[in-house]
């Protein structure tokens, strides 16, 4: 698979301006002025990690790194990109789901060995594994890679958690199944992840055999 340069990643945003270019920066800076911390683990993970520059130690998948920064006895953070799901790649006991090699790569082709900022919520740091959440941004200047996954196509807009940008993503994702990029382009229902595949069908937005 040919990579995309990482300065073709960068290149429609470094063209906006630095208000539009950053939202998430912007906004969240501002939260974090509110006072808005809710516990002792959220308020050190803000502490050391918010607006923070960190290098890439290594990309787990598309929506997955670890940062050079030690969390507790571990020499690396791992980092899990906040409201978005890309598609896993082969376990022990499963093969690759549709895209999830493609999304990989992306990530990888964009991430590796780069520095990156992350930007936390001041109310929600860590996710069920216990993966720090944030939004990932790459430098100097560059794109928020989960806004770039998402608008690529290579990543799924996550609307099981609550998050301050989901209608973003969300509008996001529409716009990229619209125009079918990415997984977009060859996904059916019965290659969905089971999450999405499950909410999709709750809520009408595709036909399936489970409607039987």
């Amino acid at each position: 698979m040919t990579r995309r340069p990482r300065k073709m990643l960068t290149a429609r945003i470094e063209r906006l301006p630095f208000h539009r270019r950053r939202p998430i920066v912007t906004a969240l800076l501002l939260l974090a002025g509110a006072g808005a911390i809710v516990d002792g683990r959220t308020r050190d993970d803000y502490t050391r990690y918010h607006n923070r520059v960190f290098r890439v130690a290594r990309v787990v998948d598309g929506d997955t790194i670890d940062v050079v920064a030690a969390d507790g006895r571990a020499p690396t953070t791992r980092v899990r990109f906040w409201g978005v799901d890309t598609p896993e790649l082969a376990g022990e006991s499963a093969p690759s789901m549709h895209h999830g090699p493609e999304a990989s790569e992306f990530t990888r082709a964009a991430l590796s060995g780069a520095q990156v900022r992350l930007i936390l919520s001041p109310t929600r740091t860590r996710g069920l594994y216990g993966r720090l959440l944030a939004y990932v941004h790459v430098e100097p200047s560059g794109p928020m890679i989960n806004e770039e996954l998402v608008a690529t196509g290579h990543a799924y807009a996550d609307w099981r958690f609550p998050h301050p940008f989901q209608r973003r993503y969300r509008d996001l994702e529409a716009t990229a199944r619209r125009q079918g990029r990415g997984l977009w382009s060859t996904v059916t229902p019965e290659l969905l992840p089971p999450w999405r595949r499950r909410m999709e069908t709750r809520f009408g937005l595709i036909a399936t055999d489970d409607h039987n």
